[in-house]
């Protein structure tokens, strides 16, 4: 009876030290606990953009990431911040490509002049005969005189589109979008302009109704501080036309 009791004490014992240490998650296979380590040695970074979108550089960057549970997160509600998460030292990749990119767009500052040239009229603005590009449309062109419509100039970023009313009477609208690409100081400006002209022939119902005929549309590529003919257009058929010119310069 003393045995009996004795073995039974002794399986109970035994039990009770097996049976928790059965009960225990199995031991992870060598490569997922290795990427486990891994991923408890992450650095975590919050970053808060400048200039561009969080949206806008995601997929550059992920080509910086180790891929194995990192993760790089944003919202659009708030677009210029975001959230990385990777080895310390891709991390450090990831925010010295961050630093290349998220820097100020360039600024671009033109001067447009709109000039009228007469195939009849001779008579020439005083401030335009010395001007070299109207000396060599002289040459070039039929007409004998030019007069300046209006002057004006317009400021804006690289990439984004800037539109502004000028002429007489208001009615011409120009619209212009750089692209700046390398040195900001060396670059080529390339503009995408379009130049429309708005006829306002009456009212219907109350409503306006106009007339928009498209004058100018071209893409030219500008040194920063040059100056350039972008286009000439006929005046409804007659011996005058439009004469658009554009200089531009990336300013601070």
């Amino acid at each position: 009876m003393k045995r009996t009791t004795i073995a039974l004490l002794a399986l109970a014992f035994t039990l009770a030290i097996v049976m928790p240490a059965l009960a225990e998650d199995p031991a992870p296979a060598p490569g997922q606990q290795a990427q486990a380590d891994e991923t408890k040695n992450y650095r975590t970074e919050i970053v808060k953009l400048k200039y561009v979108r969080a949206q806008d550089i995601t997929a550059v960057l992920y080509n910086y990431t180790s891929r194995k549970g990192a993760h790089i997160q944003s919202n659009t509600n708030m677009p210029h911040i975001m959230t990385i998460s990777d080895t310390p030292e891709n991390v450090e990749k990831i925010l010295a490509a961050i630093r290349e990119i998220d820097v100020k767009p360039a600024d671009v500052l033109y001067t447009v002049q709109l000039v009228l040239g007469s195939e009849a009229d001779a008579t020439t603005d005083a401030e335009l005969k010395s001007d070299p590009i109207v000396k060599e449309l002289s040459k070039l062109l039929r007409f004998k005189g030019y007069t300046l419509l209006d002057a004006t100039l317009v400021r804006t970023v690289n990439m984004d589109n800037a539109e502004v009313k000028f002429g007489p009477k208001a009615e011409f609208t120009l619209e212009l979008r750089p692209e700046v690409a390398g040195d900001a100081r060396l670059s080529v400006i390339k503009t995408n302009v379009r130049l429309t002209r708005v006829e306002h022939l009456g009212f219907s119902e109350d409503k306006p109704i106009t007339n928009v005929t498209r004058l100018i549309e071209s893409t030219l590529n500008i040194k920063s501080g040059d100056r350039t003919v972008v286009g000439v257009s006929k005046l409804d058929g007659g011996d005058k036309g439009l004469i658009l010119i554009i200089s531009a310069k990336i300013v601070d």
